[in-house]
Parts: C-alpha cells; sequence; structure tokens
C-alpha cells in the first residue's frame, strides 16, 4: 500500500519558512517576491498566503524563527555559566551563527527594514530584550558590561558581513571581538565550505 507524502498545514509551514529565509536573506523585505519564496517551497502562491496572511507576516515569521535559532543557541553555550563565563560563551555562540549568510542576512535586512515598518521595528525590539533578559539572567553582572556585550555583538556582525576576519593587517584584526576564537571559527566555516563544494561538484559530475 503507498504511504501518503502528503504534508501537514504544520510541515508546510516549516518547509516556507525554510524558503523565506533563503529568499529574504538575498534580496531583502522588500526586494523578495511571495512567489519566488511559493516556487522554492513547492507551493501556489495562494496557498502561501493562506499559511501566512501577508508578506510582513511571513517576513516577521521569518526574522522570528532566525532569533529564535540565536535565543536558543545562546541559551545553550551559557548553560551551567555564570558571570563574565557566561557572557563570553554568548559571545562566541553568536559569533558562530553569524558565519551562516542566511542568519546574518535576514538579521541585518531586519534591522534595514525596521525604521519604516514599525510592526517590523517591535519584532526586532523583542529579541532584544529577550536577549539582554537572558543575558541578566545569565551573568548578573551590571547594565555597562551588558551593553558592551551587546555593542561587541553588533561589531560582530558588520565584521561578519564584510569578512573582517580575512583581513590581516592589525588595524582589522584589532577591531575583531574575541580575535582567536573568531579564527578558529572562520577556519572550521571555511573547511566546511570547501566541503560543501566538493560534495556539490561529486553530485553534479557527468559520467564519461
Amino acid at each position: 500500500m503507498m504511504v501518503s507524502t502528503r504534508q501537514t498545514a504544520d510541515e508546510r509551514r516549516t518547509t516556507v519558512l525554510a524558503a523565506a529565509i533563503s529568499e529574504f536573506a538575498r534580496f531583502g523585505y522588500a526586494g523578495t517576491s511571495t512567489d519566488a519564496i511559493a516556487t522554492r517551497a513547492g507551493i501556489s502562491q495562494p496557498y502561501l498566503f493562506r499559511l501566512f496572511g501577508t508578506k510582513k507576516d511571513l517576513f516577521l515569521a521569518t526574522y522570528d524563527l532566525v532569533a529564535d535559532r540565536i535565543i536558543g543557541a545562546m541559551t545553550r553555550a551559557s548553560a551551567g555559566l555564570e558571570g563574565h563565563a557566561a557572557l563570553d560563551a554568548m559571545g562566541v555562540a553568536y559569533l558562530e551563527l553569524m558565519q551562516d549568510p542566511e542568519i546574518l542576512q535576514v538579521q541585518l535586512h531586519g534591522f534595514a527594514a525596521a525604521p519604516g515598518d514599525p510592526d517590523i521595528a517591535r519584532t526586532c525590539r523583542r529579541t532584544f530584550e529577550v536577549l539582554w533578559e537572558l543575558a541578566h539572567d545569565r551573568t548578573h553582572l551590571p547594565d555597562e558590561d551588558l551593553r558592551s556585550f551587546f555593542a561587541n555583538g553588533m561589531m560582530i556582525n558588520v565584521m561578519s558581513a564584510i569578512d573582517l576576519l580575512s583581513v590581516s593587517e592589525h588595524w582589522a584584526q584589532s577591531l575583531c571581538p574575541m580575535p582567536e576564537k573568531a579564527h578558529a571559527i572562520q577556519q572550521a566555516t571555511q573547511a566546511l565550505k570547501a566541503q560543501r563544494r566538493a560534495e556539490l561538484a561529486a553530485q553534479t559530475e557527468v559520467p564519461a
């Protein structure tokens, strides 16, 4: 007997969000078409709107998914730690996540769209609120330390976006938070990318 592979609505939402991350990462909120997301997800555009309502609703859900990944990674990294040890662990976890171009770009596109849309701004603020509460509860450090932590996080965004780690000059390295750990993460990321390229090349080779 053939087993049905029909997806549930929740499974479709997961598929659409995965497609939305890729499309919004590349083209931003304004530049992404819902038709492109629907095509990537293998569904019709009307069904996409049945699942998410509007393009803005879909972008907010996509941003929330990326934010949940950041919050989850920082929560796991700081488990059982306190003070600056917890803060450092969360910083390294964040740096690792920002090496994923799609996660980085969706977050940056959210920041870019926020000044023109109060709903997107509210969603971005909510993520900062949750992260601040996490950092405060795990570390019990003063506000000044938390401000420095979040400032370093924004520097990590810029550093990752312009690949500052690849610049060996002192001026560039002096700007990188946690440069030694950042180099280790960059090397691991480059190795993983090389492995993925090799796997893709092997899959696309045509036998002679």
